[in-house]
């Protein structure tokens, strides 16, 4: 089952990608038919609106949406039309202009979420049956959702507000008022229970199954500082069947949010009968109690900012530049970001008590650690490698529809053009000293380091815990874990596809995808199985079910290519223009969980193009 949730803007800050160029234009195809190297049209069909906001579908394809501000249409997996209708008429609380929609996908439909923000009078909400339109229920008692100002208006991961929360296993949503936080049903509205103890956005949260348990972090909504006199960084453990709060635990410290995506950056894991939460370092708390057990204060990311807010015309950040915690059954392995010298070492600590067991050497020229694994023995550490970016940049565009939402963001200009930030979300490569670093586990020693990486350093790719593959820009290696012997290398430079970027591990082979095409290597030689026909411009790949893809978004573009790993070749492609899609996959796309169809969308129009012919 697939949740996809998306809500938009007239900037839509989670669709960060833009996306320019026919629909439906599938590349290299000249009919629906079955082509070689090109995807197949199932059908054409059209919404009965256009699709603005919302388009996608849920992950089996059996139903697909469109909104605009006042109106949904839905379509089945035939093309056909199921229902649609005006907000205004399909609710009783006339819900009608609503700036922020997302959608719950569940087994045979799921809910669609609208937010009605009045400037003037009470806020409207109504939920909606995704599979026959009907209202579920409404409500007007729920104040302060959508912060009034359009720099208010942020998506995040998961498309929500940051002051509703949907819990899948409860099949409820959290609601975050002023004074306290509110469990209603999803389907009816019915409220489950209210709590004053838990203030704020839902930062993350884990549902204890076995327990009827939920244990979550807050944090302070943006903009809210006014309506949250007293708040407080909080971690509770709630028994979700009535509300109670069974401890809750104070931390110092301010929950970030990334810059493009607005997730907060923070995260929570169950390890025995410990929570631990990751934020400006690691934290462990007894789950019985919530008493603190230890902490280990480190900067989790680099998250450098390029100039000031949106100066010179670009604002950058970067994220996951630092491993996140390899957690063993006892023991916890951290890539610790230094201090004023801003050096890397990697710490081993005991997860029960936080003593420290050892702490590696210093790592020095490195910009990033992106990865750490264990292998029987070893730890292999990744120093180099991509970072993500997020950045907005400021873009000149004609005025119209979102022009009001550019001036709220600080766009400028005049006559029929208007400069917008413009959210962008790619990976980079930084200079730096890339290696591949192999430590002992029992004393954290240097067993053996290569250092033969001089363009760039991959990700880690293992094999029976015996070998590890990795390239850099023009080279491709294997080294045997316990010794450092190298296995052999490669000159993938040969392959002709340009410079490896990333990795993928498939069955007998390692395919290097690089930034013109794919080249595939044997793992028992090194010998390359083939190099496929040049492909510019990748910058992200997707294992959907058995199925593989690549991403192209040069130049305003969004074209996702159908991959066949076994020889390289291109099963087919779509580039899209449309509106709404996944967020994962781009402006006008979408993919069902299986990677069996793609979904285009523009305006009215819904493509849906079978991968495998």
């Amino acid at each position: 089952m697939k949740k996809v949730s998306m809500a938009v803007f007239s900037l839509c800050l989670i669709g960060t990608f833009t996306a320019s160029a026919q629909f439906g234009n599938l590349l290299g195809k000249k009919s629906a038919g079955k082509k070689s190297g090109s995807f197949a049209t199932v059908w054409e069909s059209e919404f009965d609106n256009k699709a603005t906001r919302l388009a996608l579908c849920d992950g089996d394809g059996q139903y697909i949406i469109g909104t605009d501000d006042n109106s949904a249409s839905v379509i089945d997996a035939n093309g056909k039309a199921i229902w649609n209708g005006d907000y205004k008429k399909l609710t009783t609380n006339k819900t009608n202009n609503s700036e922020y929609q997302y959608t719950i996908w569940k087994d045979k439909g799921g809910y669609l979420f609208l937010f009605d923000a009045r400037k003037l009078g009470t806020d409207r909400v109504a939920v909606l049956d995704l599979a026959t339109g009907k209202e579920l229920w409404n409500s007007e008692q729920y104040q302060d959702l959508i912060p009034k100002d359009a720099k208010g208006m942020e998506g995040t991961d998961q498309g929500e507000l940051e002051t509703v929360k949907y819990i899948t296993e409860l099949d409820a949503f959290m609601i975050s008022q002023k004074n306290s936080v509110i469990m209603v049903k999803a389907n009816t509205g019915e409220k489950i229970w209210e709590t004053n103890r838990f203030k704020g956005g839902v930062g993350k949260y884990i549902y204890d199954a076995s327990k009827k348990e939920i244990i979550m972090v807050n944090y302070k909504p943006t903009g809210w500082g006014a309506l949250f006199a007293g708040f407080k960084n909080q971690l509770v453990r709630i028994n979700a069947v009535n509300g109670d709060v069974l401890w809750d635990a104070t931390f110092v410290g301010v929950i970030e949010k990334e810059l493009v995506t607005r997730r907060a950056i923070v995260d929570l894991w169950i390890k025995g009968d410990k929570v631990v939460m990751y934020m400006d370092g690691l934290t462990v708390f007894d789950y019985k109690t919530g008493q603190k057990i230890w902490n280990v204060n480190y900067d989790n990311d680099i998250n450098g900012a390029n100039g000031g807010l949106f100066s010179g015309g670009k604002r950058s950040k970067i994220y996951r530049a630092i491993a996140e915690p390899l957690f063993t059954e006892d023991a916890v392995y951290l890539v610790i970001l230094g201090g004023r010298d801003r050096t890397k070492y990697v710490e081993k600590h005991d997860l029960n008590s936080g003593k420290l067991l050892w702490a590696s050497e210093k790592i020095t020229g490195a910009f990033c650690m992106p990865n750490i694994y264990k292998s029987n023995d070893k730890i292999l550490v990744q120093v180099g490698g991509k970072v993500q970016v997020q950045e907005f940049r400021l873009e000149e565009s004609s005025g119209g529809a979102g022009f009001g939402a550019a001036m709220a963001l600080g766009g400028f200009g005049g006559g029929g053009s208007v400069k917008t930030w413009v959210p962008y979300i790619y990976w980079d490569y930084k200079n730096q000293k890339n290696s591949v670093l192999c430590l002992d586990d029992k004393t954290g020693q240097t067993a053996w380091r290569s250092e033969r990486f001089d363009k760039r350093i991959t990700d880690f790719i293992l094999d029976d815990n015996k070998t590890v593959f990795v390239g850099d820009g023009d080279e491709f290696y294997s080294y045997d874990i316990a010794s450092g012997k190298q296995l052999f290398d490669v000159k993938h430079n040969d392959a002709k596809v340009g410079k490896a970027a990333d990795v993928i591990d498939f069955n007998d082979k390692v395919v290097v995808l690089s930034e013109k095409g794919l080249a595939a290597y044997n793992k028992k030689d090194g010998t390359r199985a083939y190099a496929s026909e040049k492909i510019k411009g990748i910058d992200y790949f997707y294992h959907i079910g058995d199925n593989y893809f690549l991403r192209d978004q040069r130049n305003s573009k969004n074209i996702i290519y159908g991959i066949d790993m076994t020889n390289g070749e291109t099963k087919g492609s779509v580039q899209s223009k449309g509106k709404g899609g996944s967020p994962k996959y781009g402006d006008g796309i979408d993919i069902t969980d299986d990677g069996e169809y793609i979904f285009a969308f523009k305006g009215r129009k819904v493509e849906k193009i079978k991968v495998n012919n």
